[in-house]
């Protein structure tokens, strides 16, 4: 169902930039408070009908999809199981499907869009002309799909407790050691935002953060339109369990920060988690931007409140790899010089150390050498994970199907 203009009766679209609900066809604007569609409380209750109902058996072919009927030209909406608005692919209107959102949970808040869907091409934009190894075809690529959606989001309190066992080394070479540490604490959270969607990784999701949660308002279905939503679809118990993971990770990183060794690893723990009964359902925007480089889809995630852009973007090996074989050589060359013609100088009038300070030096420079190549490949490691996560399937399917 659409909300119309009050003036002509045409749909109105919530618009980031000015927060308010607009008319394309004749100017109005209107808030959200100003505006209530006469025909919601006669649809609130009109539910989206299976596949199999409408056609008959498909076999499955359609999974969990469902149809609904445009309110403003009759034309149908194909819809999964947790989608609550969509747009018309034949009149291009927004829809809301209020029975998804009166009959699950309501929502008790959402977050608007302050980010405008030119603004969130711009910066995907920019974050593709970025960084020397990024390939020249990446800087100039045509965007394929830009889906604003709303994600629905748990707002948690939690009483958390664990007890961890960091490993971690001292020294280096022959005189490098291992200690264990143990830690224990107890962590209060509030508002611990968790995703409500299967449909999303949790770590995608995790690296939107974080969200204005102050500029939360109370839950009104005209913010939704123009964009795509879902309802949440998950069980008290996967919400716990993301909870937990959740507090866990924020108090590992804790333990090993406070544990001064190098190479820690926390390689026992014991976490407990207790929700409080007080829980804040909210729907959270997000823009998905989603581009084809090498036969594989990509897609992009920008925070819809902050603009932050959450992605990886593929990069040049050959470059990369022969910058590194290359500063390899430079370094050995350095080095070599440096034993020839630099040490001896140095140790002059040391004979009874020399063969000592040259051990260390030699360690030293072995040392660094070896932590230069060490950041480098785990910044590589990083840049893989980002990138898998950008190419995820789940990820693109979940934008795609969106009808529009």
């Amino acid at each position: 169902m659409a909300t119309l203009c009050k003036n002509c009766s045409h749909a109105l679209v919530f618009n980031p930039e000015t927060q308010k609900l607009e008319c394309s066809f004749c100017g109005s604007s209107f808030s959200a408070e100003e505006v209530e569609s006469e025909s919601k409380q006669y649809r609130q209750d009109l539910q989206a009908e299976s596949m199999d109902t409408v056609y008959g058996e498909t076999d499955g072919k359609y999974m969990d999809c469902y149809v609904y009927t445009c309110s403003e030209c009759g034309g149908e909406i194909i819809i999964n199981g947790s989608e609550s608005s969509t747009t018309c692919i034949y009149c291009g209107n927004p829809n809301v499907v209020f029975s998804r959102i009166a009959r699950q949970k309501c929502p008790d808040y959402v977050l608007p869009f302050s980010i405008t869907k030119e603004k969130a091409v711009s910066m995907v934009r920019e974050r593709l002309k970025k960084g020397i190894f990024v390939p020249s075809k990446i800087k100039r690529i045509k965007i394929d799909y830009v889906r604003g959606i709303y994600l629905p989001y748990w707002l948690v309190n939690a009483e958390f407790s664990d007890a961890v066992v960091v490993r971690g080394e001292q020294g280096s070479g022959k005189h490098s050691s291992t200690y264990y540490f143990g830690r224990a604490g107890n962590m209060n959270i509030r508002n611990l935002p968790i995703d409500a969607s299967k449909m999303v990784s949790d770590e995608s999701t995790a690296r939107l953060e974080p969200f204005s949660m102050t500029l939360l308002k109370p839950f009104d279905e005209d913010y939704l339109a123009g964009f795509y939503s879902n309802v949440t679809d998950i069980t008290y118990s996967d919400l716990r369990s993301s909870a937990l993971n959740r507090a866990k990770e924020y108090f590992e990183d804790e333990a090993i920060n406070d544990c001064h060794v190098d190479n820690p690893k926390v390689i026992d723990s014991f976490p407990s988690i207790k929700l409080s009964n007080h829980m804040i359902y909210a729907m959270l925007p997000a823009w998905f931007v989603s581009f084809k480089y090498k036969n594989k889809q990509h897609t992009i995630l920008i925070n819809g409140d902050t603009g932050k852009v959450v992605c990886g973007i593929p990069w040049n090996k050959i470059l990369f790899y022969s910058l590194l074989i290359g500063l390899g050589i430079l370094l050995t060359v350095i080095a070599f010089f440096a034993f020839k013609y630099t040490l001896p100088i140095f140790l002059a009038g040391r004979s009874s150390r020399s063969s000592s300070n040259r051990g260390k030096l030699i360690a030293l420079l072995v040392a660094g050498i070896i932590a230069l190549f060490s950041m480098g490949i785990r910044k590589v490691i990083k840049v893989v994970k980002n990138i898998n996560l950008t190419q995820d399937r789940d990820t693109f399917n979940f934008m795609k199907k969106r009808q529009g």
